[in-house]
């Protein structure tokens, strides 16, 4: 069986990323290429505004993936989705029963599709997630098979605004013509890639510090307790540079070059390039950092948490936690250790040029797919048979050439015989009718034509006979629930995952 083609877009900011990966019969996944395309304002915020500037940009991108692949067109795409408008909320779902029943997966299902059913206002249900699941009020991990006969799940019901979905499906289906097979939440996914199971049950926060927003997910024993966006990012900081009368691009290779989210007090940092004044940058870059840091900071106590709770400390992902000294700063703020998030899982990364840590978020989507029964997303061109061509019989070509030499040495004697008298200065004569012997034209085989040239190509069935697809998301949705019975009915961490880590 072949490897399956996956491929996966991040829809950022700042930028598009794509990446196509591929998942052997095992479900080893290898990441094969990763491309990107920036953005100015087509999105803000993670919801896309401008739905022509990034179509293009996806093209683009789409494009160099199918040459970084030779005959090979992608025609399905992995996404993910996040941004200022996603959040999480609690509900409990319960089911009772008559007596004492065996807890099946169906009833799991119908808790699940209860939860993801759930009316909320302009907002669709992206993910739920398990918190506590009870049977007969006695919390486990593995419901199916277990004998009770009241049921309790306690849920975080993940939604964004409709507009984002809308505009997605408006950009990848109807203008791309490009199959969803499925959507992912970018937080949870990341989460999965860079955390450790022992984080996830110590008590851990993951810090996602991108170009507009900055989102904060909280785990405690294994699950996720808390998540949720902050609406400003690494550039906030950017933009309040621009203030000493530099364009923003200029500002970003300032911020990149020499910025420093510490304080002047705290910075032994000394700059050659004389051509800037970061004394006054730095002013900007420590104030803004520092604002982003403080509401970091505030998310655990709106969260019901303190430093001592997560003794797994912070885990930062993103370009923003680049910036020199921001790590630091978090790190004293916070009173809680902080690590840089790097894929854990065995991925192999089959381009010397791809740095795991900076494509963390689109990675991460590759090895969602590939662990929930991925599709292929890129496909061959349709095979092309041409019929070669009949030989043709010796004998007849033999006796072909052999009629042909005949007729033209019969016309070359008649055309002596005529013109012979004029040569010789003598009035043409006619000769007797009965001296002249007719000229027999001898009977020729048909020669065979040579069978011509023909292609056959794949044609699409009609119509009429395909099944009727559902949209892309809408498609995603069945998957989903699948997913997240899974999460509810298995252990949330397994002893042997552990040792191997």
């Amino acid at each position: 069986m072949e490897e399956k083609y996956i491929v996966a877009l991040e829809i950022g900011s700042s930028k598009i990323k794509g990446a196509v990966g591929t998942v052997d019969t095992a479900g080893a996944l290898s990441v094969k290429s990763v491309e990107e395309e920036k953005l100015s304002d087509g999105v803000r915020y993670g919801c896309i505004r401008n739905v022509v500037e990034t179509a293009n940009a996806i093209r683009s991108v789409i494009s160099r993936l199918e040459q970084r692949e030779a005959q090979r067109k992608v025609t399905g795409v992995y996404v993910s989705v996040g941004g200022r408008s996603l959040n999480s909320q609690a509900i409990e779902v319960e089911r009772r029963f008559a007596t004492e029943t065996e807890i099946t997966m169906e009833m799991i299902s119908d808790i699940i599709n209860d939860a993801l059913n759930q009316p909320l206002h302009e907002r669709s249900v992206v993910c739920v997630t398990p918190r506590e699941f009870r049977v007969d009020k006695a919390p486990t991990t593995r419901a199916v098979g277990m004998m009770g006969s009241h049921i309790s799940a306690r849920l975080n019901l993940i939604s964004c605004r409709n507009q984002l979905m809308r505009n997605l499906h408006n950009v990848l289906n109807e203008r791309l013509q490009l199959k969803v097979q499925d959507v992912f939440v970018r937080q949870l996914a990341e989460a999965d890639l860079v955390l450790f199971s022992e984080e996830k049950r110590l008590g851990c926060m993951l810090v996602d510090f991108g170009a507009e927003t900055t989102a904060v997910s909280i785990y405690k024993n294994g699950v996720l307790e808390y998540l949720t966006t902050i609406p400003m990012g690494s550039r906030n900081i950017t933009r309040d540079i621009t203030a000493l009368n530099h364009l923003e691009e200029r500002a970003e290779e300032l911020k990149i070059m020499g910025g420093n989210a510490l304080p002047t007090t705290e910075q032994n940092v000394v700059y050659s390039n004389a051509a800037a004044d970061y004394s006054q940058i730095n002013n900007y870059v420590a104030a803004r950092a520092g604002e982003i840091i403080a509401n970091i900071n505030e998310q655990l106590k709106y969260a019901g948490f303190n430093a001592e709770k997560l003794p797994g400390g912070i885990i930062i992902v993103g370009k923003g936690a680049k910036l020199n000294g921001f790590n630091q700063r978090l790190e004293n703020m916070t009173g809680m250790k902080v690590r840089v998030g790097a894929p854990t899982t065995r991925i192999r990364i089959n381009d010397g040029r791809i740095q795991s840590a900076d494509a963390v978020d689109v990675i991460a989507i590759l090895s969602a797919a590939a662990k929930n029964n991925p599709v292929e997303c890129m496909t061959r061109p349709a095979p092309v048979f041409t019929e070669s061509p009949r030989p043709a019989d010796p004998q007849t070509i033999y006796t072909t050439k052999t009629q042909t030499a005949q007729q033209t040495q019969t016309t070359q004697t008649s055309q002596q015989t005529t013109t012979s008298p004029a040569a010789a200065g003598t009035p043409r004569q006619s000769a007797p009718a009965a001296a002249t012997e007719p000229v027999r034209t001898p009977k020729t085989t048909p020669v065979t034509p040579q069978a011509p040239k023909i292609e056959y190509e794949v044609e699409d069935e009609p119509a009429s006979t395909r099944p009727q697809e559902k949209s892309g998301f809408r498609r995603a949705w069945g998957g989903l629930v699948d997913r997240v019975a899974k999460l509810m009915t298995e252990p949330i961490e397994d002893d042997e995952d552990d040792d191997d880590k």
